[in-house]
């Protein structure tokens, strides 16, 4: 972080997407609907474009009992639990309209369950889920079956449950350890509670445990920060997600019970990054990119060595590239070349099931230069380089003659230290990983025609 200069951080910690998706979901149009997405789905089934590869699935349990506030995930805020029955009813709707064009047994190589707070669900009714689930589709021994878990709605019980279930890995969600910022933003859960969590996680033998982290929450300073830093290390997770907070309380209500002057300062903001990737890259992880760090032997570094790193909509991931059924309300996914998105509430969910109808709202059918552009962005944010031998290998293309624009763009950041530009290729130097964000955005054609940013948070 040294490397990092006031200068740098004003040309390029600039808002922008984290490209778990090209073109990202703000790109989305509502003239895609379910005729669409049942053509995608046909063309799986039929292998338009060759024999299917085991597939991924994501399931949004939008509930929650509180609300923190710095949330920006789409959620309900209730104590009334029966409304996760009437949801789960929903959800099988929606896996059997799947099935109907897909046919049952497709095989899944990986699951994530997400929210909101999955763990909102009683034990009986996660087991309905996996129960549904394991009827539409059939689970590769070996996958990556995760779910994202509160600590404050879970014991070494629940944790047993989710065991038995088939779930192999763990995220859960703290944020911060300081009890000062766990009140500010309306989440108390002390920390011995997650240490005994991750330790029963351990006993039970779950393959990997994550650990979420956000920097620049109110109340936060460096030398608090500091102090969640050597608890981190001290309960040492196989891996940790380190969030920035991006306060956008003019798109997400919640946010505006956060004083805006009990933000850290921007500067502030950096020292905790910097503070973070030193301490936890001296306490032996490996710096995946962007948010993520995992233990040396963790399957998220070996892939990063071996050069088989991918991202989708949950983050960096080891799966390759593969179709995404994502399942309830405002979940998004990936089908062949389209992406789909549901319906964002719950009414409008529940009306087009009870209709017989995907409730897909908008979605997108990518274009061969979208595909393209994708590749490229991919690369760069998973792999840190890209050949262009390969891509014009892949699409029959001069990538020097298709990219000129770009490549032009990319020599001022060579001069600023964040890329080499070579004759056969790109390469995201170890100062540029802080801005790979910035890097990916100089090859996102909907980016660079629209200037206008403010709905992404800042890179840094």
């Amino acid at each position: 972080m040294s490397t990092i200069t006031p200068e740098l951080l004003s040309r390029f910690d600039v808002p922008g997407p984290r490209y778990t998706s090209y073109p990202t979901a703000d790109r989305f149009v509502e003239a895609f609907d379910q005729a669409d997405h049942i053509q995608a789905l046909t063309q799986r089934q039929n292998g338009t474009f060759g024999k299917p590869s085991a597939m991924s699935l994501y399931v949004h349990i939008p509930f929650c009992e509180s609300l923190c506030y710095y949330c920006a995930c789409n959620k309900i805020i209730t104590k009334h639990k029966e409304r996760s029955a009437q949801y789960l009813t929903y959800l099988s709707k929606e896996l059997d309209l799947h099935t109907r064009h897909l046919g049952r047994g497709q095989a899944v190589s990986q699951l994530h369950l997400g929210g909101g707070t999955p763990t909102f669900m009683s034990d009986d009714e996660l087991r309905q889920l996996m129960a549904l689930l394991r009827a539409h589709f059939s689970f590769v021994p070996g996958g990556e079956y995760s779910v994202e878990v509160d600590p404050r709605t879970v014991d070494k019980g629940r944790l047993a449950v989710l065991a038995e279930l088939g779930f192999n890995r763990l995220s859960f969600g703290v944020q911060d350890f300081d009890s000062a910022v766990q009140k500010a933003i309306h989440r108390i859960q002390p920390a011995e509670q997650v240490f005994k969590l991750v330790q029963a996680s351990r006993r039970l033998g779950f393959e990997s445990v994550n650990v979420d982290l956000i920097y620049g929450l109110p109340l936060q300073t460096p030398e608090s920060f500091e102090r969640t830093l050597l608890q981190v290390q001290q309960l040492r997770p196989d891996r940790i997600a380190l969030y920035a907070y991006a306060h956008l309380p003019e798109r997400f209500k919640p946010q505006r019970r956060i004083h805006a002057e009990d933000l850290p300062a921007g500067g502030h903001k950096v020292a905790m990054l910097a503070r973070s990737i030193d301490a936890l890259t001296d306490a032996g992880y490996v710096y995946i990119g962007m948010d993520h760090f995992a233990l040396p032997e963790d399957a998220l570094a070996v892939a990063k060595r071996q050069g088989r790193l991918h991202r989708n909509f949950q983050g960096y991931s080891t799966q390759a590239d593969c179709d995404l059924i994502a399942l309830g309300v405002s979940s998004i996914g990936r089908m062949g070349s389209t992406y789909s998105q549901n319906a964002k509430t719950m009414e409008e969910y529940c009306d087009l099931l009870d209709q017989g109808l995907f409730p897909v709202v908008r979605g997108l059918a990518l274009t061969r230069d979208d595909l393209i552009r994708r590749t490229v962005i991919m690369a760069l944010m998973c792999q840190g380089h890209l050949q262009f031998e390969a891509i014009n290998l892949a699409w029959l293309i001069d990538f020097k003659t298709v990219f000129a624009q770009e490549l032009k763009l990319l020599q001022d950041m060579q001069v600023q230290g964040l890329v080499k530009l070579t004759d056969g290729g790109i390469q995201v130097t170890a100062t540029g990983w802080f801005f790979v964000r910035c890097v990916a955005m100089v090859f996102d054609r909907y980016v660079q025609a629209d200037r206008n940013r403010n709905r992404f948070s800042k890179i840094i």
